[in-house]
């Protein structure tokens, strides 16, 4: 029976089915409508509260319950008090950690290593279980095209290719192969679909997106969770097309069931279904529960509008007893599945200090490939502890344990942080003097009194590290911005420091991309490390002192100012693209000029065509240089297999690891394409001085898309690729897909 969630999508293996069958058919309906009842438990005398309500079958989940002895004693109640003994579903959001904390799942992403994120979702899984948790509401695989919204920190980025690759193997490492197992915990693949798309990158907000965009972009991350196996998918809170996901038909049960035949748990968001009401798509919390009964929502998170009105809507004929059936039997599955039935408790082994440290370990060796490398000029970094005498720390990320791990860190155990002033001074030992300032109390602070240390320490330091960035609280669910540059009076302070003439490193920490561009050129290198985690103070000294390199590549595209927003490297071309030489900034319109049409291109006269970074993008401390590009072929039939090799050489004097990059563009097809499409990625690291050949392969699968008539494959035609190091660059190559072409 825990096999149920490795089935392929199949029906459940029969002794499975008979169970679940026999189990339902021996339940009130008072009991089978408190199996699609969740709760919030987070009270620490839950144990007592509610009781009374498990023992008659009226809770099948709780949520942000994390003490043990609370956990067990409503388990206990569960299994051994109720009528039919049916064990409890403990939820919680195990986003990027529970006690030792990775980086933000954006930063995670920027690893491009599916193999890490598994790793690093495994490892939170194997922590929680120790808390009594068995279900998280992870990975969100929402694609997000505005920093403005402030969980872009919990994305996986801007491309659906890369968000579904690192979607499935958090799924992957959350479930194991068997979710049975003790320390391996249900995934839920989030928010379906669209939330991302939250209109002015406002949380909760309106999304307008159409069919075309639903199906090539935003869904397909969400088919790659569900075809690694991922037990359950949230609703998203937004509205679309005008009916709420939470109550969408042609969502949930025409796309998720039919078209995908998902036969797992589909849970609403907390307290979605009472919303619909204020939405206005429905009147009554009675009709909200009627709406999403019948759109597919088996478990209501926390707003009771099932426990409240289903036996009413079913003794009305507005929903079927079958329907509630089928929902019952979905949530007994995979209680099925993860063994609660046999191991109610599922006792994970307590944390030694072996356990403890491999974990940090992991984290920091996420940090370290999370953070991207933005600017280096003159070579900046790494720094030379034999060349320097002292160095100035300024800022107010320099020594913030809490905010360097980002949101969505309920669990966290702050002490494992280890801040980067003091893995700075542990790594520059007693021969290099440590300066440190503060500078702001808070990244929002206005307060520019202790500016004139500040320019002091550095001035007599050899060089200065900058830690700037937002605190952890200024992103995540409901924290979105409008201004999305550097808060408070930190440009202010770049400006300062950047007086005293000393080389100057920013090392950003933030949960979304910010408008760096007004202090770029005071920069003269930037490591973006998004929140890090716990280890983010060792993680950064590495890469600092050039212990380790940096490999990490955006995966998300950096505007220049908020009002590029949005923008993507994905973009359509449009009937009149922007070129470099098509596009005329306001700088350079003669004054008194009479009106025309600068360029007649899509471009903005204060900001240009492009963004500040692209996505992709990200250096090291040495030079990869692309050759010889081959195609085995110029023209493939349905059939083949296109075989791509590339020379990729480290020219520099230190080992690196880079991420090669594959993008192709359909030149023609029944709706318009992209200019540029992922397909494919890897890293290899290459010692220096040495070439390595890298190969890739694509066949008509890789060139589908949902086409006009909504089906989906690929179409004949003429097609771009580009093998390189970020979407903006890289070397070109041409091939065809024919109908007749024989092998």
């Amino acid at each position: 029976m825990a096999d149920a969630l490795d089935r392929d999508h199949e029906a459940m293996p029969a002794s499975t089915q008979t169970f679940i069958e026999t189990l339902i058919s021996r339940m009130t309906l008072r009991e089978k409508i408190g199996q699609l009842n969740q709760i919030n438990a987070s009270e620490p005398d839950a144990a007592t509260l509610y009781a009374d309500e498990v023992r008659c079958g009226g809770i099948t989940a709780i949520i942000n319950q994390v003490d043990r002895t609370v956990i067990d004693a409503l388990q206990k109640v569960a299994v051994e008090e109720s009528r039919l003994g049916i064990p409890l579903l403990v939820g919680r959001d195990v986003i990027h950690g529970f006690e030792t904390i990775a980086p933000l799942p954006i930063g995670q992403a920027s690893s491009w290593n599916p193999d890490l994120v598994e790793a690093c979702a495994e490892r939170a899984a194997l922590d929680a279980g120790r808390s009594g948790v068995n279900w998280t509401f992870a990975p969100m695989v929402d694609i997000c095209r505005d920093p403005r919204w402030g969980r872009v920190a919990e994305c996986l980025g801007e491309d659906p290719y890369l968000a579904g690759q690192l979607g499935a193997a958090m799924v992957r490492g959350f479930q194991g192969q068997d979710v049975s197992d003790p320390g391996r915990i249900a995934a839920c693949a989030k928010h379906f679909v669209g939330y991302g798309a939250s209109e002015g990158g406002r949380d909760y907000n309106t999304t307008n997106i159409p069919e075309n965009e639903l199906r090539n972009i935003f869904l397909p991350p969400f088919k790659a969770c569900l075809d690694a196996g991922v037990a359950s998918i949230m609703t998203s809170f937004g509205d679309f097309d005008g009916v709420p996901a939470t109550g969408n038909e042609y969502l949930l049960d025409q796309i998720l069931r039919q078209e995908w035949g998902f036969d797992g748990v589909v849970v609403s968001d907390w307290d979605a279904i009472h919303q619909l009401c204020v939405h206005g798509i429905t009147e009554t919390d009675c009709d909200a529960a009627e709406m999403s009964a019948r759109a597919g929502v088996d478990v209501d998170m926390v707003s009771r509008s099932y426990s409240d009105h289903l036996e009413t809507l079913i003794e009305s004929g507005k929903v079927s007893l079958e329907q509630v059936d089928g929902m019952v039997a979905r949530i007994l599955g995979l209680k099925v599945a993860l063994g609660l039935f046999n191991d109610p408790y599922r006792r994970v082994g307590e944390e030694t200090t072996s356990s403890r440290n491999r974990g940090l370990d992991l984290v920091k060796q996420a940090a370290i490939e999370s953070v991207v490398l933005l600017k280096n000029d003159e070579r900046q970094l790494p720094l030379t502890t034999s060349k320097l005498n002292s160095l100035a720390v300024i800022g107010p990320m320099a020594d913030a344990p809490m905010d360097q791990l980002g949101t969505w860190v309920f669990d966290a155990d702050v002490s494992r942080s280890i801040t980067p002033l003091r893995a700075l001074r542990d790594r520059a030992g007693d021969n290099v003097k440590i300066r440190h300032v503060e500078a702001l109390d808070t990244t929002r602070s206005r307060d520019t009194r202790a500016f004139g240390d500040a320019v002091a320490a550095a001035a007599a330091s050899d060089a200065v590290l900058l830690f700037l960035g937002e605190e952890a609280i200024l992103s995540g669910e409901a924290h979105c911005r409008a201004d999305i540059s550097l808060p408070g009076a930190q440009e202010d302070l770049v400006r300062a420091v950047r007086a005293a003439g000393k080389p100057l490193i920013g090392i950003i920490m933030a949960g979304r991309p910010l408008t760096l561009e007004p202090v770029l050129d005071d920069l003269d290198a930037v490591l973006y490390a998004w929140h890090p985690g716990s280890m983010a103070g060792p993680a950064l000294a590495d890469l600092i002192f050039g212990d380790a390199v940096p490999s990490a590549k955006l995966p998300v595209t950096f505007p220049k100012m908020v009002g590029q927003i949005p923008i993507y490297y994905n973009q359509k071309n449009t009937g009149r693209p922007a070129t470099d030489e098509s596009v005329c900034l306001i700088d350079d319109i003669a004054v008194g000029a009479e009106q025309t049409s600068f360029g007649m291109t899509a471009f903005h006269l204060d900001a240009g065509h492009k963004p500040l970074f692209p996505f992709g993008f990200g250096l090291s401390y040495t030079n990869f240089e692309y050759s010889d590009l081959n195609l085995s072929r110029d023209v493939i039939g349905r059939q083949d297999c296109l075989d791509i090799s590339v020379s990729l050489t480290n020219s520099g004097q230190v080992d690196a690891t880079e991420i090669v990059q594959l993008y192709i563009r359909d030149r023609v097809g029944s709706v318009t394409r992209p200019v540029r499409e992922l397909k494919k990625f890897t890293r290899i690291k290459i010692a220096a001085g040495q070439s390595r050949t890298v190969k890739f392969q694509l066949t008509e699968n890789d060139l589908a898309f949902t086409r006009r008539d909504r089906s989906f494959g690929a179409e004949p035609g003429r097609f771009d690729l580009w093998v390189g190091g970020d979407s903006a660059s890289g070397l070109e190559a041409q091939f065809a897909l024919r109908e007749d072409v024989t092998t």
